[in-house]
């Protein structure tokens, strides 16, 4: 079993808890690190099994737990923020069909392909061409969110809707439910060889007894569910808040909304990044009862566990 995922199996067994590792994980100074620094770093924790601190810090936001590579700059968990901020920014004031749809697909291109990055990898990806597949679901997905995403817009634009009612609704609710159910399609998508494949799953002493497609399911909707819920919030709250602030009005100068309303996304962002990847454990578990027959005969073990990719 990876260090990163035996520290996650010891000290990520609470959300609070899960909390505050990610919160240190996903400082942006992490993404300074060069990679002879990262390999130094783990080779140091493999030589000498350490288990603080150290390793979540410089491999879990670097290295893959899964096929043990350096994860690119840009899809690493510090990165994350970083990126997509600008374009929640962006794609929350269009106006324009045609625009909304460009910045969503934008959106969509990177947090699907920071999924496919940080994923699981799947044992039979030399029968087939996985990568493939899998860029053809990511590509697919892309373009049905974006779709779906600017269908708000669209049809404020075509109707030019008079009820102050429909416009609450179609302008303000509506997007961010769409939001939060497309980045989980995505999600879904992108992952669902590990649906058909399976992931691998560990007994408690970190090894590996077979490959579970029940594990690589239970994998990917938790990620896909913790998605939906960081984007459909992040998406909702800022509307629900500045509500607020325009109805009390508490800012006098109708100039100052636009700075206000980028500083409460940032705020609920990210706020809601560490806690929807605490919302289940990065180190998985799966009961003995949920696994296939086949897996079991070679232990008595009754608790196994797997990477839940991000």
């Amino acid at each position: 079993m990876d260090a990163n995922l035996r520290f996650w199996r010891a000290e990520g067994q609470s959300f609070f808890q899960r909390f505050l590792l990610w919160a240190d994980a996903l400082d942006p100074l992490l993404l300074l690190k060069s990679s002879n620094e990262i390999k130094r770093t783990r080779l140091s924790i493999l030589i000498n099994e350490k288990t603080q601190s150290e390793p979540i810090q410089n491999n879990q936001s670097s290295v893959h737990p899964d096929t043990d590579k350096i994860i690119p700059v840009l899809f690493r968990p510090p990165a994350f923020m970083p990126i997509t901020l600008p374009l929640v920014i962006v794609s929350s004031v269009q106006r324009h069909a045609r625009h909304s749809f460009f910045w969503q697909f934008v959106f969509h291109t990177y947090t699907t392909a920071f999924t496919l990055v940080n994923g699981n990898g799947t044992p039979k990806a030399a029968e087939y061409s996985l990568q493939q597949k899998q860029l053809l679901l990511g590509l697919g997905a892309i373009s049905y969110s974006a779709f779906v995403g600017a269908l708000p817009v669209a049809f404020m634009n075509r109707y030019a809707l008079k009820n102050p009612f429909m416009q609450l609704v179609v302008r303000k609710l509506l997007p961010a439910p769409l939001l939060g159910l497309t980045s989980a399609f995505t999600v879904a998508m992108v992952r669902s060889p590990e649906f058909d494949n399976g992931i691998e799953v560990m007994d408690r002493n970190g090894n590996v007894i077979g490959v579970s497609k029940k594990a690589g399911e239970k994998a990917v909707m938790e990620t896909a569910l913790s998605r939906a819920v960081l984007f459909g919030t992040t998406f909702f709250l800022p509307e629900v808040l500045m509500y607020c602030v325009q109805r009390a009005r508490f800012v006098k100068n109708p100039r100052a909304l636009g700075p206000v309303r980028m500083f409460v996304i940032m705020s609920v962002l990210g706020g809601m990044l560490p806690v929807s990847f605490s919302m289940f454990p990065q180190c998985g578990e799966i009961k003995r009862a949920d696994l296939e027959p086949e897996l079991l005969s070679s232990t008595e073990e009754t608790e196994f566990f797997y990477n839940r990719g991000i």
